[in-house]
């Protein structure tokens, strides 16, 4: 990560699982999940999370989108899995979060996601910063 800040060491208490779907079209030629469908799981497991916490004024005036992901695979998934992608918010900088995603079939653990996303304004499309009642929403004192 980067330099220290409010938020670095101590993750969001505000853990979000989400259950995946998978579809046919997400197996590929090997017969399991193609390695694209897991970064649409996390975008998909990420949003949720936001929109699950924030303030509704909040996510009318902010969307979010990914900078990086870096992606630890474990073990193959298959179109019969029942996945649960358990989300994280790690830390807020400015306007950067940064998440922790586990992708797990039951215990065991098919994939581990470190990613970057950029708030930005709704309207205007350009970064903005996370404000302090909004990190307050995801790092309760």
């Amino acid at each position: 990560m980067a330099t220290t800040t409010e938020n670095e060491g101590t993750p969001s208490t505000q853990l979000h699982d989400f259950e995946v779907e998978i579809a046919p079209a997400d197996i590929d030629f090997m017969g399991h999940v193609n390695n694209a469908s897991y970064l649409t799981w996390v975008q998909s497991a990420v949003i949720a999370h936001w929109r699950r916490v924030a303030p509704a004024e909040a996510i009318a005036a902010f969307q979010w989108i990914a900078l990086k992901h870096e992606i630890t695979y474990r073990r193959p998934a298959f179109l019969t899995d029942k996945l649960v992608a358990s989300v994280v918010l790690e830390n807020v900088r400015r306007e950067s979060a940064f998440y922790e995603t586990t992708i797990r079939r039951g215990r065991e653990v098919i994939a581990q996601v470190k990613s970057r996303w950029c708030c930005i304004d709704a309207l205007s499309k350009r970064p903005a910063r996370v404000s302090a009642e909004i990190k307050a929403c995801f790092f309760p004192a």
